[in-house]
């Protein structure tokens, strides 16, 4: 494929701000943009999408000039389906639990189950393959697997196979520390298999796939995740603030994110100084569990809970903290951290992260050793030299970021692929 062709790609995700709940979403609207910018590619962006959820309201927003997006070069296509972000099997059931009695839903047109209801996605996906033209299909995380494996048999029908990338934001490793959902693993498993190529979000998550997959180095392309440029903002005000100094969690309440580590963190650091206060921002599974061990801990009035935020109450969260905190037991990336440097907090990540791979400018520890972690929070909340010296310099090298970078590396995946399938 000469240079200057257009790549004509056929993607599936299952979630797209406005409308998303952690970092895949993100990550997804950043590249996404930085594709577009490229002026080489034309993308298909498949979502699933209840009736509901896409009225005349919904459908605006979810459009190329809203998301800033040129659309010339993106177009979005929706499923009829109940699959949404990080859902599980329990969670699909009450959601779909949750339909009945909705004005003009069918409840009989969703699966039984969550993986019934991803082969149906599948099948719907198959549908819009048939429709579209495409050179290459690229799939986010596992519940897409099955839809770009059915687009690609479409294509091979259609006279000409297209390459299947499989883009990996987490492994059911990560999401269960270690214990995956037999059923997951294996649509996982089955995916990175049938993929051409596959793209990791991290060397950290390579490994893992190397490992615990059985797939071979160099079928596996890392392209890290990245942040847009931000904007200036004015320091955020509160009353917490004016009285305490403040650490800050920010992610999903769940097993992965250590929420819970944070707590023993919160605990320690309460017995050196309990004049420092605890925000958690996020939900989650973990959600009741976590308020239940703060109480227990003695330390339920030094913690104070947020749910879920997006957009610019994100960014006022980061900028209301004295320090932002990672925990994370499993970081494929972990995008909060370099929204957290973006907007000039301190940050303090676990080693066991991608992030880790590309930023300087933070403070590292694992995430098991609740000393260390806890001795870094309050070097930074107590000694300003550093604290100046992590912001500063976070924000320097931050300006070096982009998603165009990210979205060239896809490109180089997607010409590689489609090269040598031609040559087939």
């Amino acid at each position: 494929m000469a240079n200057k062709e257009t790549i004509k790609v056929l993607m599936f995700g299952w979630e797209f701000p406005p409308f998303a709940s952690g970092g895949l979403g993100t990550a997804c609207y950043g590249l996404t943009k930085g594709l577009s910018r490229s002026g080489r590619v034309q993308i298909t962006f498949v979502l699933p999408s209840l009736p509901g959820d896409i009225d005349e309201n919904h459908m605006k927003i979810l459009t190329a000039d809203n998301l800033g997006l040129d659309k010339s070069k993106i177009k979005f296509r929706t499923v009829n389906s109940v699959l949404r972000p990080y859902i599980t099997s329990k969670t699909y059931s009450k959601k779909k639990f949750g339909l009945e009695g909705m004005p003009d839903i069918d409840n009989e047109i969703y699966g039984t189950g969550l993986f019934e209801e991803v082969e149906r996605y599948a099948q719907q996906a198959k549908v819009i393959a048939e429709q579209e033209d495409f050179d290459v299909i690229h799939c986010h995380d596992w519940l897409t697997y099955p839809c770009g494996i059915e687009a690609q048999k479409v294509s091979e029908k259609k006279g000409k196979r297209v390459p299947l990338i499989a883009h990996i934001h987490a492994t059911e490793f990560d999401r269960t520390i270690g214990h995956p959902n037999s059923h997951v693993y294996e649509i996982e498993k089955r995916g990175m298999d049938s993929a051409d190529y596959i793209i990791s979000v991290s060397n950290y998550t390579k490994n893992i796939v190397v490992e615990r997959y059985g797939i071979k180095p160099e079928k596996i392309m890392v392209v890290h995740n990245s942040i847009e440029p931000r904007k200036t903002r004015q320091p955020v005000n509160s009353m917490v603030k004016k009285h305490h100094k403040i650490v800050l969690f920010l992610g999903r309440i769940t097993i992965q994110k250590g929420p819970d580590h944070f707590l023993w963190l919160a605990k320690r650091i309460v017995e050196l100084d309990n004049s420092i206060r605890f925000v958690m921002v996020g939900s989650g599974d973990m959600f009741p569990h976590i308020i239940e061990e703060a109480a227990n801990l003695g330390i339920g009035d030094k913690v104070l809970f947020a749910d879920f935020m997006s957009g610019d109450d994100v960014d006022k969260a980061y900028q209301m903290a004295d320090v932002y905190v990672m925990p994370s037991i499993s970081e494929p990336f972990g995008i909060t951290a370099l929204e957290a440097i973006a907007n000039g907090t301190p940050t303090i990540i676990s080693k066991q992260s991608g992030v880790s791979e590309v930023v300087k400018n933070c403070l590292l520890a694992d995430f098991w050793d609740v000393d260390e972690m806890a001795n870094k929070i309050l070097a930074v909340l107590n000694y300003t030299a550093l604290k100046e010296t992590l912001v500063e310099e976070g924000l320097d090298e931050i300006g070096g970021f982009s998603w165009d970078t990210s979205a060239q590396k896809c490109i180089d995946v997607y010409g590689k692929a489609i090269l040598e399938v031609h040559r087939l």
